[in-house]
Order: C-alpha cells, then sequence, then structure tokens
C-alpha cells in the first residue's frame, strides 16, 4: 500500500501536465486550423478540471498500474471536440491537429530532460524529486508512443486517416467506434508493448540522449529503474 501511495504522489503531476497539455493543444491546432469548437467550449487552456475524466484521468492509470505490477500507467482527458470539416483544408489539417498533442508530449518530454540536468547540476539528493522527474520523462514518451498508434481514435489513426486515399480512409475510419476496445485488448494482452511502445520510446529515448546527461542506453535504463 506504500508502495502505491509513493507512486501515485510522484506520477500525479506529470500525468496531470502531460494529459491536460496534451489537450489543449489539440485545440490550439484546432484553432489555428480554423475550427474553433473547443476553443468556444473553453477547452483551450491549461486549466486540469477542463480536461479531466475520473475513468480516464483516475480510474485507468490506477488499473492499469495493478494489472501490470507497475510496468505500464496511462491515462487520458476529455478528447477536445474538433469539427474537422470546419478546417480549411478537413483531410490535410486533421493530421496536424491530431500530431499536436503527442508533440506536446515530446516536448515536455525534452523540458523534463532540462529538469534533469538542473537536478544533476544544484547537486540535489531528494529522491522524490528525481522520482518526479523520471516520471515526467516517462509518461510524456509513453502517452506520445500510445496516441500515435495507428488506430481511430487515437492520435496514429487519425493521422493515417489523413494520409491514405479517400476511398481506403473512409472504410478505415469506420472502425473508430471499436477502436479504443481493440487497443485495451492489445494493452492487457502485451502485444502493444513489443510491437509498438517499447520500439518507438526506445526510438524516442535515443534521441533524446543527444540533449539528456545519459546515453541512450542509459537513459532508457533510467526511465524504467524504479526510485522509490
Amino acid at each position: 500500500m506504500n508502495e502505491l501511495i509513493q507512486t501515485v504522489l510522484v506520477y500525479a503531476l506529470p500525468l496531470l501536465f502531460a494529459i491536460t497539455l496534451h489537450e489543449a493543444a489539440h485545440a490550439y491546432a484546432a484553432k489555428r486550423f480554423g475550427d474553433n469548437t473547443a476553443y468556444s467550449m473553453g477547452r483551450m487552456t491549461l486549466d486540469p478540471l477542463k480536461h479531466i475524466d475520473p475513468i480516464g484521468t483516475i480510474v485507468l492509470p490506477v488499473v492499469l498500474f495493478l494489472a501490470t505490477s507497475g510496468n505500464f500507467l496511462i491515462g487520458y482527458a476529455k478528447p477536445v471536440p474538433v469539427e474537422f470539416g470546419r478546417l480549411r483544408n478537413p483531410k490535410r489539417d486533421m493530421a496536424w491537429v491530431s500530431l499536436a498533442g503527442p508533440g506536446a508530449n515530446l516536448v515536455m518530454a525534452i523540458m523534463w530532460v532540462g529538469a534533469l540536468w538542473a537536478y544533476l547540476l544544484i547537486g540535489s539528493e531528494i529522491r522524490f524529486l528525481l522520482a518526479m522527474i523520471q516520471a515526467g520523462i516517462k509518461v510524456n514518451l509513453v502517452l506520445m508512443a500510445f496516441n500515435l498508434f495507428p488506430i481511430p481514435p487515437l492520435d496514429g489513426g487519425r493521422v493515417l486517416i489523413s494520409f491514405l486515399p479517400n476511398r481506403l480512409a473512409y472504410k478505415f475510419a469506420r472502425i473508430e467506434p471499436y477502436g479504443f476496445y481493440i487497443v485495451l485488448a492489445l494493452v492487457f494482452t502485451q502485444i502493444i508493448y513489443s510491437w509498438w511502445l517499447t520500439p518507438l520510446i526506445k526510438a524516442t529515448a535515443a534521441a533524446l540522449s543527444l540533449i539528456a546527461p545519459f546515453d541512450a542506453h542509459q537513459l532508457y535504463g533510467f526511465l524504467w529503474v524504479p526510485l522509490l
């Protein structure tokens, strides 16, 4: 129980920031490309209360943490409403709006790497803070990779729809009502780990190692070693 409480405390702030900025980025991109729906509903904001979903932001992360013995932690917020037909170039701009969320997570991962540099340079020995920095990098890389999985309604699915020819895009988009259940099945059978999440996270960690105080192997190991 103590371990669970410590993990919740370490991950709460990074996960809240990661989800909030992910959704706000979608809203900003939609407005930038011509759809004011999310903006008019107050979703282009950094106020987490506007984005929190009780199931996706609270229940799902806890269930996944317990079900995977702490190896996987992810959540989601209330989806930002986007009227793709209102975008100036709906098929093309759908990709940019969809990529804005994972892009925000990548930017946040870079910022947490900056926090890691600061932690090491000042010689801090506060292990809770180091664990939170670790969680910040990990959460954002996992959210980025997870949301780029090419199944709608995930962002990667919408990006794929944007690039497919119209006829194929229409057929592929029809799986959206079942997409989340497909992804959950892949999560619980752990197929998504080896075939998608792990390779993409390793590749991104390797890129981040160019600006991190660790090399690619050390950075990836740092993300998954328990600090508390």
